[in-house]
């Protein structure tokens, strides 16, 4: 039995809900992305753009519409989240599924021209560095001269009192925007496996090897430092609010 469109809207808006929890200012952070990738596109008729780790595929599905003539193809390894996306968001998205970074991930992508855009929103911290040196480095040889990275995330200051001082503000803009009051990951995923319309997602779910959560604790400086080792010319932040930042590589 298919997915319906009104389960799959359901879950992908509790989805978004459960994800303001662990990102700041989520949605103004995927409107300064777009913003990025807009500006960097211009010009190109058709771009080409990766949302790399896109769960359900919110920014994906909001640069479709910041974008209507770009190709974009939403990356995730887990199959019950891209067909909530899949089903909820439309054909205006290619999903893929592939897990990033791992032998073959970028064969699936199935690309037939270099990339003009490659994002991630709070997903690059689950690969451990040795895996996300070798990610930036396919991804500048997969992105044109001029093609961006886009990285939305929780990415340190390097002082470690700066970063104490970065966390509190980030809390404390998180508990005045009632972040805290959404349910967390574990309470999603008990409650989606308690839905009878989902369970053969969830049994296709539990046969895949989903990647494991490595989580590197890399500051900012070094995750400039990787991107330039990786060829990437022009690296920096151009969005923060605590610990959360946007930063922005250019090929």
């Amino acid at each position: 039995m298919g997915l319906s469109m009104a389960t799959a809207a359901r879950w992908v808006e509790r989805w978004e809900g459960q994800q303001q929890r662990y990102a700041i200012d989520r949605q103004e952070r995927f409107t300064v992305i777009a913003d990025v990738v807009e500006h960097m596109t211009v010009g190109h008729s058709t771009p080409l753009v990766v949302d790399l780790g896109c769960g359900p595929g919110a920014l994906a599905a909001e640069l479709a519409h910041r974008l209507p003539a770009a190709e974009i193809l939403a990356v995730d390894a887990d199959p019950l989240l891209l067909e909530l996306g899949r089903t909820h968001y439309g054909s205006t998205v290619r999903y893929v599924e592939t897990v990033i970074g791992e032998p073959g991930w970028l064969k699936a992508l199935a690309l037939h021209r270099p990339l003009d855009a490659a994002v991630s929103t709070t997903a690059l911290h689950y690969l451990c560095t040795k895996t996300l040196r070798r990610v930036y480095r396919q991804l500048a040889a997969l992105l044109r001269p001029g093609g961006v990275l886009v990285n939305g995330d929780h990415l340190c200051q390097d002082a470690p009192t700066i970063a104490e001082i970065a966390g509190v503000v980030g809390r404390r803009r998180a508990e005045r925007q009632h972040a805290f009051a959404h349910e967390d990951w574990d309470s999603w995923w008990s409650a989606a496996a308690a839905d009878q319309e989902l369970a053969d997602l969830l049994t296709e779910r539990r046969s895949r090897r989903l990647p494991s959560s490595e989580e590197n604790d890399l500051t900012l400086s070094a995750h400039v430092a990787l991107l330039h080792e990786a060829g990437f010319r022009h690296v920096g932040p151009v969005w923060q609010f605590g610990n959360s930042q946007v930063l922005v590589a250019v090929r």
